[in-house]
């Protein structure tokens, strides 16, 4: 995996990239060299980290799965979704009706490359290029795609992405202002590294922000909770992402649990 892969041109691949650090974590193929030492400066401080990136995956397809089949969600938009995986959020969600309509979004040009691949023959789905820090852009190139109806109940997910934002990027007010563009009905999906006042988030974090990667901060409780101000919160709650509504195929049990939080709101 140490030979630079096909891809855009503005693509920085002496850089680590949080899609393919990510996808390494996951057992995946797309990394590089440089994301392998990313990711390896994780696992010095926190072995089980790959188990963060399985527990976020296994929360997210149960987050969606119950947004289709439980609230009725027929529209998903899926901020930050990097790069494709077995299980994405259009064969879940399409496992319960195939005529689900999901748009992905993300600034990461292999990601894109990949996602408009895989969808190309994907009449429900569509992929476009925007970032978080600018949501009204954002949200404005979803809208122009004419695939989903933003004024009737749709869902945004926001897995493992807000806590790559830094305090200086003021999450908590793009966070405000996608929930302000969710019509009534709408529901948010969002799961976050936690500072549970445990030392493996303080080593962990810094080692996301030294060890190559750039970013990756670990939050409380309490501003973890704050996304999700105005919103009513789904049974359980905000709580660990392997208590939110566990299956046979969640390890409730995870060594590192405690590290990682999730939970869906919905706007009344």
């Amino acid at each position: 995996m140490d030979e630079q892969p096909p891809g855009p041109s503005d693509v920085d691949f002496s850089r680590a990239s949080i899609a393919r650090v990510y996808d390494y974590l996951l057992g995946g193929r797309e990394y590089l060299e440089v994301d392998r030492r990313a990711a390896d400066a994780m696992r010095n401080v926190v072995p089980e980290v790959a188990e963060i990136a399985k527990d976020n995956r296994c929360f997210l397809r149960r987050g969606v799965r119950y947004l289709v089949r439980d609230a009725g969600i027929r529209q998903l938009v899926d901020i930050g979704s990097g790069l494709p995986s077995d299980g994405n959020v259009n064969e879940v969600a399409h496992a319960v009706d195939a005529g689900v309509r999901i748009v992905y979004v993300d600034n990461d040009p292999v990601v894109l490359a990949h996602a408009r691949a895989i969808l190309a023959r994907d009449e429900h789905s569509d992929v476009v290029s925007a970032d978080l820090r600018r949501p009204g852009p954002l949200f404005e190139k979803v809208a122009d795609l004419g695939l989903l109806d933003l004024d009737a109940p749709f869902a945004v997910l926001l897995s493992g992405v807000v806590h790559h934002l830094s305090d200086d990027d003021d999450p908590a007010g793009l966070v405000a202002a996608v929930r302000e563009r969710l019509s009534p009905g709408s529901h948010l999906l969002l799961s976050h590294f936690l500072d549970d006042d445990e030392s493996r988030a303080d080593a962990l974090e810094r080692a996301f922000l030294h060890g190559g990667l750039g970013s990756g901060r670990f939050r409380t409780w309490t501003e973890i909770r704050a996304y999700f101000d105005g919103l009513e919160l789904v049974e359980p709650g905000l709580v660990y992402a392997n208590e939110w509504r566990p299956d046979e195929h969640t390890q409730v049990e995870s060594p590192v649990r405690t590290l990682y939080a999730a939970g869906i709101g919905r706007k009344p």
